[in-house]
């Protein structure tokens, strides 16, 4: 979170996103994304999890609950 708000602090004192990049060691998408949002977003899945293991004991495991 430290860094999130230094790296918005630099660009909007003149520092170019490149340099910013450069001086704070990340790559330059991580600066945009910095910039882009006022708070970090969390992590989002795009798909749900898949649980292949579990995929042939389903039909007990909902038997059990059920009981």
């Amino acid at each position: 979170m430290d860094l999130y708000r230094k790296v918005r602090l630099a660009c909007a004192e003149g520092m170019s996103q490149r340099e910013a990049a450069r001086q704070f060691g990340i790559s330059r998408d991580s600066v945009q994304k910095m910039l882009e949002f006022s708070v970090p977003p969390g992590y989002r899945r795009t798909a749900p999890v898949k649980r292949p293991k579990l995929d042939g004991f389903t039909e007990i495991i909902d038997g059990w609950l059920e009981d």
